[in-house]
Parts: structure tokens; sequence; C-alpha cells
């Protein structure tokens, strides 16, 4: 039995686990009201030695953003509650959202285990240096929606803002920038393949879909923590090939906090990221006098 083989079991076992917890349940769609439940991705080594155990999760809702503050209801068993996991959670499943890291002389058998509570619920998901678990860039690309990863491909470097302060309710302006390779390369398209390409797009594509609906270089902003919402205008740059893609973004708050902000570059096959912490003070404080 091939490792391939066995990642391809385990990527189908946790799909069952995630997304089919009761065969009544995967027949309905819920747009809010639904738990989130986490889910390990894998293990990947580090040059140093040490390990990153690898995790994602499911929000259950096709439309409802779900908001877990860091504590008892969103807790990773290492170290203390807050590991880096997200406090914001979109629609829907999102992968290899954030990483863990493990010493290099890390108990093969030993789980770290992330746990959230949401809509009364509480699921836990549980990593460990499982052999046939372990991640590499091909099989990001593959789970992403990219396909067979191409010979040679690294993934973009993206670089923009750094944190920022600002008082309510004045907006925010983000930029980012991100280059890359130029792999994967563009494929060669007949005028009749663009046609039918086009038509079975859907009409309102999800912008935090993963999967890779459009070819190139592209950046899109996404709410990683903060206490209220956040507006993106734009929230994204379309794709282009073979120079840089540049996004200038202005960002609204809906309420007072600290918020952490990510910027994803994404080639189609591999990603990086660059975060931005917002400091949001309230109107008329302080700091603004």
């Amino acid at each position: 039995m091939t490792v391939h083989f066995l990642r391809a079991m385990w990527a189908l076992t946790l799909a069952l686990i995630v997304m089919a917890p009761t065969s009544a349940r995967t027949q309905m769609r819920y747009a809010r009201g639904q738990n989130v439940a986490p889910a390990f991705e894998g293990w990947e080594r580090n040059p140093d030695g040490t390990f990153n155990m690898v995790f994602g999760y499911l929000n259950r809702n096709y439309e409802e953003h779900v908001d877990i503050p860091i504590g008892p209801n969103n807790s990773v068993d290492l170290g203390g509650d807050d590991r880096g996991q997200p406090t914001h959670f979109y629609p829907r499943r999102q992968r290899f959202v954030f990483k863990v890291a493990v010493p290099k002389d890390w108990d093969k058998n030993r789980k770290v285990a992330w746990t959230l509570t949401s809509h009364g619920r509480t699921d836990v998901a549980k990593g460990w240096l499982q052999p046939e678990w372990e991640l590499n860039q091909g099989v990001y690309s593959e789970n992403n929606g990219g396909g067979v990863l191409e010979e040679g491909n690294q993934a973009p470097v993206v670089e923009g803002s750094r944190a920022q302060t600002i008082t309510l309710p004045s907006p925010l302006t983000l930029k980012v920038s991100a280059m890359d390779d130029g792999l994967p390369k563009p494929p060669r398209r007949t005028p009749n393949a663009a046609i039918a390409t086009a038509a079975a797009a859907p009409a309102n594509p999800d912008p935090n879909n993963r999967r890779r609906s459009t070819q190139g270089l592209r950046i899109r902003w996404i709410q990683y923590r903060g206490p209220g919402k956040v507006t993106f205008e734009p929230d994204n740059a379309p794709a282009v090939y073979g120079k840089p893609v540049d996004l200038t973004t202005k960002v609204s708050f809906s309420a007072p906090g600290t918020y952490l902000l990510r910027a994803i570059a994404s080639d189609g096959q591999l990603e990086s990221i660059h975060e931005v912490t917002v400091t949001v003070n309230p109107s008329g404080s302080a700091q603004n006098r």
C-alpha cells in the first residue's frame, strides 16, 4: 500500500467525518445556526528539525460567519489556549489555516488537540505524527484545487502594510503586493474550451473559496481575528500572469478592538500569507484628542 494511497484514504476518511456526521444532516443546507468543526490536515517538517501540526476547519453554515474568541470555546491544548488559531470563521471548508509548531523530539504518538465550541456543540480535532499524514507542497496544491504541482513551482512572495492604529469611524488603507515565478504556466486553450469554461462558471462565485477558479497570481484579504465585522473594498485583486500584483484596499471596522487581517497570495497551486495587526480605538478616544 503506497503512501499516496494511504494519504488519499486519510483525506477521504477526514472528509466523511467532517462533512457527514449523519446521513440526514448532509442532505440539508443550513444558512446559519450550525457549528464550526476543527480539522487536522496533517503535519510537515521544518528545516530546523521541528514539526508543524496543520489545522483547518469546516463552518457548517453556508452564509453565517462565526466568531469564537480565544478561551475555553477556542483552545489548543499546548502551552496555553492561544496557538495562533483563527477566531473568525468563514462559511464552509477552509483548509490549511494555521500551524502549531512542536519540538524536534516530539513523541510521535503524542496528540495536539484543537477544541471549538459553537452553537451548543463541541468538536475536537487531534493531530499527531502519523507517517501517512505528512504534508508536502504537492498535497497542498491538490487539496486546494490546483491539481498536480508543476515541477519547480515556488510559492508567491507577498509583502505589504505593517501594524496600524486607527480611531473609529475612520477607515484604513492597506497596501499589499505579490510576486511569483510564473508557475504554473497558463494552459493552452482553444476558443471553444474558453467558451465552455465560462459557461460552466458559477454566477456568484464564493470569494473565500480556495479552489482555483482563475489562473495566475492573485491576492485576497480575509479577517482572521477581531471582535467586529471587517469590510474590505475591494477584497481581492484579479489574477494575472507574468507580472507582480498590487492591491490597495480600504478597510472599515464595525467595533473597536484588536484585529488580525490576512492577505493571501496564490498562484493557483501554492499560497503565501501576509498578516497585519490593526488596533481600532473607539470614537472620541484620548489617542485622537
